[in-house]
């Protein structure tokens, strides 16, 4: 609840020490300290409650940030965690154009390692789409995408998207959360053949489960040629100003 307490020039005084904040700490490096509480109370004259209530709104907005036992401080910039975009938005983002062909799309029984990765029962209905990807008209990757059905209905009918992620979208089900594995691989013959590349040759292999809310929608298996696709990350550790 907001201090209704006004000043003489008729604003919220908890507005009046925020903005004062804001302003003195303008162009500080990351890591200056903050008045302190105390200071501000007897700068302003006012309650500490609403002193406080001014620094909260800063630490909201990122401007400030609390140190346990050591008080409060200019933040640091806050790390955005890496975008979760679908192979066709990734390939965008890299200024190249996404094809994709379906090998596969039907409905099947879940085997248990995907009913796991789903968390449903052996036997369950899902959804299986394979797809041979493309971009600028080179082959990058296989994906066998499992769906659960029951999140899904009419998934199969009319015809395929363009792109999970936005038909996934569209029903609300986009995944906010995503688990990803990789590792490095020999391609079986089968696989060589698809991807165009010499029998042994080596891949990398992305396991992927989408989760939104607490539903568990994707679970997809991908075969990257090695020669045409790296995968980034981004990693980092904070350290106390």
């Amino acid at each position: 609840m907001e201090d209704a307490t006004m000043t003489g020039e008729g604003r919220l005084k908890h507005v009046v020490v925020r903005e004062y904040v804001r302003d003195l700490l303008a162009g500080h490096a990351p890591g200056s300290p903050a008045p302190s509480e105390r200071e501000l109370v007897h700068r302003f004259g006012v309650a500490r409650m609403t002193v406080r209530q001014a620094l909260d709104t800063l630490v909201t907005e990122g401007l400030l940030e609390r140190i346990p036992g050591r008080g409060t401080f200019v933040a640091r910039p806050r790390r955005v965690a890496t975008k979760i975009s679908s192979y066709t938005e990734e390939m965008s983002r890299r200024g190249l154009l996404a094809e994709s062909q379906t090998l596969l799309a039907r409905r099947e029984q879940a085997g248990p390692g995907v009913a796991r990765a789903l968390q449903l029962t052996e036997g369950d209905a899902v959804i299986h789409w394979r797809r041979l990807r493309r971009a600028d008209a080179s082959v990058v990757c296989i994906e066998d995408a499992y769906l659960n059905e029951v999140l899904l209905p009419g998934f199969l009918q009319g015809g395929m998207p363009t792109s999970l992620y936005e038909a996934l979208d569209a029903r609300g089900l986009r995944p906010t959360w995503v688990e990803d594995s990789i590792s490095a691989d020999i391609a079986s013959a089968e696989e060589a053949t698809q991807l165009e590349i010499a029998r042994g040759g080596v891949v990398l292999r992305h396991s992927r489960r989408g989760i939104v809310g607490d539903k568990v929608v994707e679970v997809s298996r991908s075969v990257y040629r090695a020669d045409r696709f790296t995968m980034f990350m981004q990693l980092g550790g904070d350290t106390a100003p």
